[in-house]
């Protein structure tokens, strides 16, 4: 039987075949391709939208422009003609030095009530994390209580609470008729108790829930290593909780530089002389008590650009940190 050498036939070699390109538009140099579906997202954020316009935009909006006009009781009621008076109303709050006593007032109050909030709140949320389900369970449940009482409530409850003449906390502490809201410091102290002890919840809640999504390997490696419990929270449980300190943080700023009903109830509209007044409150007696509402609404500018400006240089100094918000 003769065979056929492999190499006496030549082989056949498949002819190669090249796919050209669907032919593209040529896309302008310069911008960036299109995607679909760009304007989906903003859809779905419509009514939310219209809500935050309705509700914040608009607002602004008047504020800032009564804020440049002449507006009294006068205007209101219809006397006299409503005039445009540029930044008139910003010189004359600028020049009055009581503006500039309110102010620091105003931000070392804030700052104390911000910083005491967060130390209580946190050290609350620890606590949760080591004792058993019952104690949880009963501070879970007082701190919602105090979370969810009205400001003008809890505001008298504690006044009634440090009374001179008939408040319990004097006759425990051996005070007798010591008047709290009588001096500026002891108001202020007083109204921060009050006002620590129905924000701290929020802290606390979203700072437990925090500690209790980090692994617990974690926190069992770092206590292995012999790490205290301030060391562990220090620099393992805050640097992971970051992103939430920032959010409460933020939160607790804005809470307390507007805080009105507290003052105003627990001081008397204020303190003696007006010794114990915050922008709010300042502000809530030159539009109504005084019907200067173009001065009033001056204040309200103000210490909204203060609250954005503040928050903003939070935020850049975290990000200069390298943490993602």
């Amino acid at each position: 039987m003769a065979y056929k050498s492999a190499a006496a036939e030549p082989a056949v070699v498949p002819a190669r075949t090249t796919a050209r390109p669907p032919a593209t538009k040529p896309r302008p140099s310069g911008r960036p391709p299109r995607r679909r579906g760009t304007w989906t997202p903003w859809l779905y954020l419509a009514p939310a939208l219209v809500v935050l316009a309705a509700l914040l935009v608009y607002p602004i909006y008047q504020l800032g422009l009564i804020s440049f006009l002449e507006y009294t009781q006068a205007q209101v009621s219809g006397g006299e003609p409503t005039t445009f008076q540029g930044l008139g109303n910003y010189r004359a709050l600028f020049a009055d030095s009581q503006f500039w006593q309110v102010l620091l007032a105003t931000l070392l109050f804030a700052a104390a009530c911000v910083v005491s909030t967060l130390a209580v709140g946190c050290a609350l949320a620890v606590l949760l994390t080591r004792v058993r389900a019952l104690p949880r369970l009963a501070l879970m449940l007082a701190a919602l209580g105090a979370w969810a009482t009205p400001a003008i409530t809890g505001s008298t409850v504690w006044v009634f609470l440090f009374d001179p003449d008939y408040g319990p906390v004097n006759r425990l502490l051996g005070l007798g008729d010591f008047s709290w809201t009588y001096g500026r410091f002891s108001a202020f102290a007083l109204v921060l108790f009050e006002v620590v002890w129905c924000s701290f919840p929020f802290v606390m809640v979203t700072v437990y829930a925090g500690i209790k999504a980090i692994p617990g390997e974690v926190l069992e490696a770092a206590s292995l290593d012999g790490a205290s419990q301030w060391r562990i929270w220090r620099s393992v449980t805050a640097p992971m909780l970051r992103p939430i300190l920032v959010v409460v943080t933020i939160q607790s700023v804005i809470w307390d530089f507007k805080v009105f009903t507290q003052i105003y109830v627990m001081t008397n509209g204020g303190g003696i002389a007006g010794q114990n007044l915050v922008l709010n409150v300042y502000a809530y007696q030159k539009a109504f008590a005084s019907s200067q509402y173009s001065l009033g609404s001056a204040i309200g500018v103000v210490m909204l650009v203060i609250l954005l400006a503040v928050t903003l240089v939070y935020l850049r100094l975290l990000r200069r940190q390298g943490e993602e918000i």
